[in-house]
């Protein structure tokens, strides 16, 4: 499955302002950005997350997907460390 596949999907599924996914070979990173993780826990924003790939993970197309997930307030302050290359 291609990265750019996998962001469309997210920002169809769920308000997001950024969205980066890396990777190859069915293991994927996620960076997602916004305001709908703010009242979240960890585990809820991952949910939030893996509900719109989820037949992807079934059919084995995302086997690993590393999820940081974001605020845009905290996002800018952590930007410039986590910035995929």
């Amino acid at each position: 499955m291609d990265p750019k596949e996998i962001e469309v999907r997210l920002k169809d599924a769920i308000d997001l302002t950024e969205v980066y996914v890396t990777g190859e070979n069915s293991h994927y990173q996620v960076i997602a950005v916004g305001e709908v993780f703010a009242d979240l826990s960890r585990v809820k924003q991952q949910q939030l997350i893996y509900a719109p790939l989820q037949d992807k993970i079934a059919d084995g197309s995302i086997h690993a997907l590393t999820i940081k997930a974001y605020t845009p307030e905290k996002w800018r302050r952590e930007k410039l460390l986590n910035m995929p290359n």
